[in-house]
């Protein structure tokens, strides 16, 4: 409204007034504003850090675990012999020559037919004989080639065997059954019901359980290619490669190059944090400053970190390769470390586990304290900064609503002077054409 008539009888532009005084009115809105702006960039930079602490307290406690000690490494010289460990095994050097390998029981039938032709005689049925003093009779159906296969192979009938016919000539078959499984206890014998043979007799190739030498006299056996906790926590197991006389040797041994390689992750995961730290709360006296540079809560937690390295035994990390450096950063020797888990494995895990208060332990406590959704510091501060910017955007909401009135009741005001001017302007019209429409005096 005020728009339509600004300054049509006062000459001011009323529009502009206006929106100046609404600039002072928003002024301590704005200054709030600007504030909501700043908590947010503390916000954003508390829950970053808050996220690398928490990574940094993840892969502390899994290192401070006694099981993350125990990880081996195991090879074979062999391509057909494979080796696999499980938390049991311990190291040690094996020397492994293959006897023999698993077969499964086959029978070659040495008659040759067509597939619909009849091959059980008299009857449907066949005999399965596994040796164990149970033999079952198996229904073919048409007594047929194709029927025998089939039934056979039929998982209802649980033979335990697996059928498959080789042409020979055109429209000429011979049959061949061999057992699912592996070892001499696989064998078995498939005649007529009758027990006279099928398909004139077959040529048998036993089934064969497998064997390695592991030398002085030890000899060990499998009814598979399997050999399950040959020694403690060691499985051999041999390949389609793996043929008689094949030697490999196998070892097992620390793996200390994936121990190193996750220390090292460690160690420069709290340099990350202790870094992101420092960016975030320097002081600006060179530059600007640090989103966090007030912040007490960041500025303990580094200092917390770099303490973990001391001990309380008195023995220090720089023997297994930690310092702290002149940066104030964690310096990690690789080599230093390798060497002192490769002379005394269980102390050097002791250094780093839970158990003995060790350094990863110390770490993964201090990294939780901070960044623990529950209760942690940086949580807290989160927590309350998140508050404090709700509470602050309700009041600017609040503003809004104030401004709106007040530039409404501003308007208000200037359309009614500018009315009221324009009445007087009209009634001074008036009078001065009145005043006008006097006769004059004579002299």
């Amino acid at each position: 409204m005020a728009a339509s008539i600004s300054g049509l009888a006062s000459g001011l532009d009323t529009a502009t007034i206006i929106d100046q005084l609404m600039q002072l009115e928003a002024a301590p809105q704005n200054r709030l504003k600007s504030r909501v702006s700043s908590e947010k960039l503390v916000l954003t930079s508390l829950q970053a850090l808050n996220k690398t602490t928490a990574s940094l307290a993840t892969k502390a406690e899994a290192l401070a675990k006694d099981t993350a000690w125990t990880p081996l490494v195991s090879t074979s010289s062999a391509a057909g012999v494979g080796v696999s460990t499980t938390s049991s095994a311990s190291p040690r050097n094996l020397t492994v020559t293959v006897t023999s390998v698993a077969q499964t029981h086959q029978l070659g039938y040495a008659g040759t037919a067509g597939l619909s032709d009849v091959v059980t005689g008299a009857s449907t049925l066949v005999r399965l004989d596994r040796f164990d003093g149970s033999p079952v009779e198996v229904e073919t159906g048409d007594g047929t080639l194709q029927g025998l296969v089939t039934a056979i192979n039929d998982p209802a009938n649980d033979t335990g065997l697996s059928a498959t016919v080789v042409k020979v000539a055109d429209g000429q078959y011979r049959l061949l059954v061999e057992s699912k499984a592996t070892g001499t206890a696989a064998d078995f014998d498939l005649t007529a019901q009758d027990g006279s043979p099928l398909m004139g007799g077959a040529t048998v190739r036993g089934g064969t359980d497998a064997s390695i030498d592991l030398g002085a006299g030890i000899v060990a056996s499998s009814s598979t290619n399997t050999f399950a906790e040959v020694v403690p926590g060691v499985t051999i197991t041999l390949g389609n490669q793996a043929a008689v006389g094949t030697v490999s040797s196998v070892s097992v041994s620390r793996d200390v190059a994936g121990m190193t390689a996750k220390v090292k992750d460690l160690v420069d995961s709290l340099n990350a944090v202790v870094a992101e730290i420092g960016v975030k709360t320097a002081g600006g006296t060179t530059g600007s400053a640090g989103p966090l540079a007030g912040d007490g809560n960041a500025r303990q937690l580094r200092s917390h970190l770099l303490d973990t390295i001391r001990t309380g035994g008195g023995t220090s990390l720089a023997a297994y390769g930690i310092q702290v450096n002149r940066s104030g950063r964690l310096d990690f020797d690789e080599a230093a470390f390798k060497a002192a888990y490769a002379a005394d494995p269980t102390g050097t895990a002791e250094m780093f586990t839970t158990a003995a208060d060790g350094f990863a332990a110390r770490v993964s406590e201090v990294a939780k304290g901070a960044s623990d959704s529950a209760d942690g510091t940086l949580s807290a501060a989160i927590t309350g900064r998140q508050s404090g910017i709700d509470r602050m955007e309700d009041s600017i909401d609040e503003w809004d609503r104030r401004l709106t009135l007040r530039r409404t009741a501003l308007e208000r005001q200037f359309t009614a002077l500018e009315t009221a001017l324009s009445q007087m302007s009209s009634q001074s019209n008036w009078l001065a054409g009145q005043l006008a429409s006097l006769p004059s005096s004579s002299s």
